[in-house]
């Protein structure tokens, strides 16, 4: 990101110049003029540090604001305050990232994956005295166990974008914000078998939208096209996709002491991963050894 960083911010400036005028014309006023010094960084500026850091691989704020890529990012942006300003000034950019975030969302192609990611806020031993994200997380399990947290949903096209996405308590099930995400969107939706529901597979199929997953041992598979096998066995991609938004991004969601800035960090690592996505690669529509699956 950094050989484009001007690029990017040019793209990000013009988008919140755009967002501000339609934004102010919904508000009732400006409230009360804000104290203390002028905070040096607006917020396309801010959005742009926070998209460089969430592409750097760096995993906390600190090392990256204050470290040898802060010094190099200080020649871009000379208004760069204090590291402890920074983390005070951040939410302000909380809603034009969002709805950046939005503009960029995928193409709908009709053919899409979904998949699901735990986010703890702390480790199990500490959930007892834990305070900061006390009424919004909750516990959760998946196939690596237990964790006290967030559940981070998403749907990605075979273009590996992301479609459509939605963060929730750790203790929601995979299938229930499936009819939420998917509410636009008609083709082919490929899961794994946290995904398998009869009457989750019937709901989309009624409005277009037609639900593949592996089946569990003890059930019956049915038969489907060699394309669809293909286009099931390439659902391992958003594994893949997750990871790198996780590698290369500053999730450690302990660290924060606010949820709005937690919050903040998660958008603004799905916009970077949306900014430079995994280039897709041709599918093979042809496996020596399909695996056993179903519709529904």
């Amino acid at each position: 990101m950094f050989d484009r960083l001007e690029e990017i911010f040019c793209e990000v400036d013009d988008f919140c110049k755009a967002f501000e005028e339609q934004w102010d014309a919904y508000l009732i006023g400006r409230g009360a003029t804000p104290r203390g010094p002028e905070p040096g960084l607006c917020e396309s500026e801010i959005i742009t540090l926070l998209l460089a850091l969430h592409s750097s691989g760096y995993k906390y704020l600190k090392n990256f604001y204050n470290g040898p890529m802060g010094a190099v990012l200080r020649r871009y942006f000379p208004g760069m305050p204090c590291y402890e300003r920074f983390v005070t000034l951040q939410k302000k950019a909380f809603i034009p990232l969002m709805f950046f975030l939005f503009s960029r969302l995928g193409q709908k192609t009709g053919i899409y994956y979904i998949a699901s990611t735990a986010l703890p806020v702390c480790h199990n031993r500490r959930i007892q005295r834990h305070k900061t994200f006390a009424g919004l997380a909750d516990r959760g399990k998946t196939t690596m166990g237990w964790f006290f947290g967030f559940k981070l949903h998403l749907v990605f096209n075979e273009l590996n974008e992301i479609v459509a996405l939605k963060l929730t308590p750790g203790n929601v099930s995979d299938t229930a914000p499936v009819r939420s995400l998917t509410k636009d969107l008609i083709g082919k939706l490929f899961g794994d078998k946290g995904y398998i529901g009869k009457k989750l597979a019937e709901d989309l199929l009624r409005r277009g939208l037609a639900l593949f997953t592996r089946v569990r041992k003890n059930m019956k598979s049915l038969p489907i096209s060699l394309l669809d096998k293909a286009l099931l066995n390439n659902r391992n991609m958003a594994e893949t996709i997750i990871g790198k938004i996780k590698a290369f991004s500053s999730l450690n969601l302990p660290k924060h002491r606010l949820p709005i800035n937690a919050f903040l960090h998660i958008i603004a690592a799905v916009t970077a991963y949306q900014l430079y996505p995994i280039p897709p690669e041709n599918i093979a529509f042809y496996s020596p050894n399909p695996p056993a699956i179903t519709i529904g």
